[in-house]
């Protein structure tokens, strides 16, 4: 009887796994870091090669640079571990979209209120859209990682209960 139930649980566990080590989300991670890398060289050949820059763009191709480069840093740490979405991941994931989202947002508003461009004060206000994206994002994949964790502890405390 606890074979067949010990094949079951086993048999959900491997589905489990499957799922979470699909193609779709592995083509979607080389998709980002292609972008990302794409990205970070484009502005960072632009950042060298054009010395007359004013400082504003030194300073934003700089800063975009290295959200390039976080990104690329991720989406290559997700392809390398093997474990395509796992909650910690999208929990590092929406951590990361929330920071760049705000520095979007705050460099939007920034240039806005200095130059009093209509085009910033929209970016801005986009920004703030991305900002509720990423939090309700970074909300989802904590509660998920959240019930994750319960029903391992639950699952852990099972089996402590099984072996005895």
């Amino acid at each position: 009887m606890n074979a067949t139930r010990d094949a079951d649980h086993a048999e959900i566990v491997r589905r489990i796994a499957a799922a979470q080590l699909s193609l779709w989300p592995r083509i979607a991670h080389g998709a980002l870091l292609a972008a990302a890398l794409a990205m970070t060289i484009v502005l960072v050949s632009l950042w060298l090669t054009e010395p007359d820059l004013p400082l504003r763009t030194r300073t934003a191709f700089a800063v975009l640079a290295a959200i390039g480069g976080l990104w690329s840093g991720y989406a290559a740490w997700v392809l390398t571990a093997r474990r395509v979405l796992f909650a910690r991941q999208r929990v590092v994931a929406g951590w990361l979209a929330l920071a760049f989202t705000t520095i979007f947002t705050t460099g939007a508003f920034a240039i806005a209120a200095v130059t009093q461009s209509p085009a910033g004060w929209a970016a801005g206000s986009l920004g703030l859209g991305l900002i509720g994206v990423s939090t309700l994002v970074l909300l989802q994949s904590r509660a998920r990682l959240a019930d994750l964790m319960n029903n391992k502890r639950m699952l852990e405390a099972l089996r402590a209960g099984a072996v005895r």
